[in-house]
């Protein structure tokens, strides 16, 4: 084929990327690039050699997954900053217990009113490292370690002092049909031929959940039938197992009691975290919260919610 001359605006409509996370290809040196005068420009025989490398180098994969993660986080948040002024609040995180968070902050003394972005730990991280929320929330396993949130805080957001505080302790388990049929009682199932599962989105703590498992398990993935099939909740998966649209998904204690028709297999208790900046901390909203999560009147509400460990709530569990 003749090799032509492209703009990094070209590339990017040609491999419908941004044109940002084609500068970050060339930057990171996966994309080769010359200058002509102050432009730069790329040949397309160098796009068709990095399309190659993508099929076989699964690193390369796994950057342009965090691309895609990255770009999807920055229209989120574009679209949540053109609804909040000028020293607008955001929280980002999915549970519940958010919720009751933000009703307390509205009527705090020093609080404000948040506005939620629902979205997975992953990209709430980003967020917070982009100065585009002023609190983040993470449940993310890392399987090296054993450890919560705190290797992701280092690897996401460098360079900036954080305070990880703790929000509640959370069971994750298996939602199965009723009576469980296929007898599924841990992660080595993820290995058998007749379990079809449903997935939650790239960047969420419970896929990085089951993606460490399978990665510490050797177990492939692409031979899970439904790992590519994603859904944006735990109720969401729930009530997929409830129809019996699959025999497995991954999600907390609290929502599987919600759903009717399905079995909670508990596996692993998660410690689930608010990350925010260290020069924050003297912000108002930012004291309120603190002040709420060690507040009885707060634990006590959660407590008749249930499905919570409560025992380091508004504890602070490591500065970074």
């Amino acid at each position: 084929m003749e090799n032509k001359t492209l703009t990094p605006l070209d590339v990017a409509k040609l491999l419908r990327i941004s044109k940002n996370t084609v500068y970050e290809l060339i930057k990171r040196g996966d994309l080769n690039c010359y200058r002509v005068g102050k432009k730069i420009r790329i040949d397309s025989k160098d796009v068709d050699l990095y399309k190659h490398k993508c099929k076989t180098n699964p690193k390369i994969n796994n950057y342009q997954s965090s691309s895609t993660i990255l770009e999807n986080t920055n229209e989120t948040f574009l679209h949540l900053n053109e609804k909040v002024p000028d020293g607008g609040f955001i929280i980002c995180g999915q549970d519940i217990l958010l919720d009751i968070l933000s009703r307390y902050l509205q009527v705090h003394s020093s609080g404000t009113n948040a506005l939620r972005a629902y979205v997975g730990s992953y990209s709430g991280l980003l967020g917070l490292y982009f100065g585009k929320i002023q609190v983040a929330t993470a449940h993310l396993w890392d399987g090296d370690s054993g450890d919560y949130n705190t290797p992701y805080v280092r690897r996401l957001i460098p360079g900036i002092h954080t305070v990880i505080i703790n929000l509640a302790f959370r069971i994750m388990g298996f939602y199965v049909a009723k009576g469980n049929p296929k007898n599924i009682i841990g992660w080595e199932d993820f290995k058998r031929d007749d379990i079809t599962m449903v997935n939650r989105e790239k960047g969420c703590g419970t896929r990085i959940l089951l993606d460490e498992h399978l990665r510490l398990l050797n177990i492939d993935k692409n031979k899970i039938k439904g790992y590519s099939r994603e859904s944006l909740s735990h109720l969401a998966i729930a009530s997929i197992i409830s129809r019996n649209g699959a025999d497995v998904g991954i999600g907390n204690e609290k929502t599987g009691l919600q759903v009717d028709n399905i079995d909670f297999i508990p596996i692993q208790k998660e410690r689930y975290d608010l990350v925010i900046r260290k020069d924050d901390l003297n912000n108002p909203p930012i004291r309120a919260i603190i002040e709420i999560l060690q507040s009885e009147d707060f634990k006590s509400e959660l407590m008749g919610i249930g499905g919570y460990d409560l025992s380091q709530t508004g504890t602070t569990i490591t500065e970074l």
